[in-house]
């Protein structure tokens, strides 16, 4: 018996990996050793994906050959429609959204946001995610149907406020883009940058002039994701960059001018972790 369960083992084993590449099925997992290797049958690959936000997507930026999309574009096979610009803010993602919907229409799987690191260090106040107001409302749930007084709140849509900017830009998203998946990516640890005699950015140890700390700007945007039921990846945790770090500073364009845009190698982190996190978010909600 002990003999014929080996045989039967030793037999699967050969058959199985031929018959996973038939059939539709997914390959093995090879030895990744090459820096574009992707994880066999990656749900996104081969998608056509916007990717909005500020000079961390700008393939205008200078801090590197090529931007953590176009990685992705190469592991994937994606079709990457880039509108990101440096220096904007999340009040500038209904532009890129409106010019996105113009150019392409229907024609895009998926939009990925990464925007915020401007708005902490504008000052732009954090602001509140709803208006809280008090009315009347029919209910009958623990007693007769009639009119009740009660509390309720709805979105705050300040754009003044990084809260009231991010209801806007989300809202809109999703009117133009009600079936596709919104991605949210929380913008990466920031240290001292010094591009001219007036543009000097302390590091992420100082509260910026509204007396907020980056922190909660990453907060913010987390937030966001039960606020408005879409999916935020945390690159500001698990990118693993910081270059508040001296060692870590490698990743990074300019240690004496520029800790704030990562390099090519910092780009190539961002796009392993961003394609390794996207493995667990469907792109394609159509029925079977």
């Amino acid at each position: 018996m002990k003999k014929t369960l080996i045989s039967m083992a030793v037999a699967l084993a050969a058959i199985a990996p031929a018959h996973a590449q038939q059939g539709g099925g997914c390959a093995p997992s090879q030895a990744c050793t090459a820096a574009d290797c992707r994880p066999p049958c990656h749900p996104w690959a081969g998608r056509r994906v916007a990717f909005l936000g500020d000079s961390m997507t700008d393939p205008r930026n200078k801090a590197s050959n090529s931007k953590y999309w176009q990685r992705l574009a190469d592991m994937l096979g994606l079709e990457a429609y880039a509108y990101g610009k440096s220096g904007r803010q999340w009040d500038d993602i209904p532009r890129q959204a409106n010019l996105l919907k113009a150019e392409h229409g229907d024609s895009v799987d998926a939009i990925i946001v990464f925007i915020g690191t401007n708005d902490f260090n504008a000052g732009v106040p954090l602001g509140q995610w709803y208006t809280e107001t008090e009315d009347t409302v029919t209910a009958a749930v623990h007693g007769e149907k009639r009119l009740y007084t009660r509390k309720r709140r709805t979105p705050d849509y300040d754009k003044n406020t990084l809260r009231g900017r991010i209801n806007i830009a989300v809202k809109r998203l999703k009117e133009l883009y009600p079936d596709k998946q919104t991605v949210l990516l929380t913008p990466i640890h920031r240290a001292r940058a010094e591009f001219s005699p007036t543009n000097i950015q302390p590091d992420e140890s100082w509260q910026n002039i509204c007396g907020e700390y980056f922190s909660a700007y990453v907060e913010a945007i987390k937030e966001a994701g039960g606020v408005w039921g879409v999916p935020v990846i945390d690159l500001n945790a698990v990118s693993g960059l910081n270059p508040m770090v001296k060692e870590q500073q490698q990743y990074f364009h300019d240690p004496a001018a520029d800790l704030l845009h990562p390099n090519d190698k910092g780009q190539l982190r961002l796009a392993h972790t961003i394609m390794r996190q996207l493995m667990s978010l469907p792109v394609d909600f159509g029925e079977r």
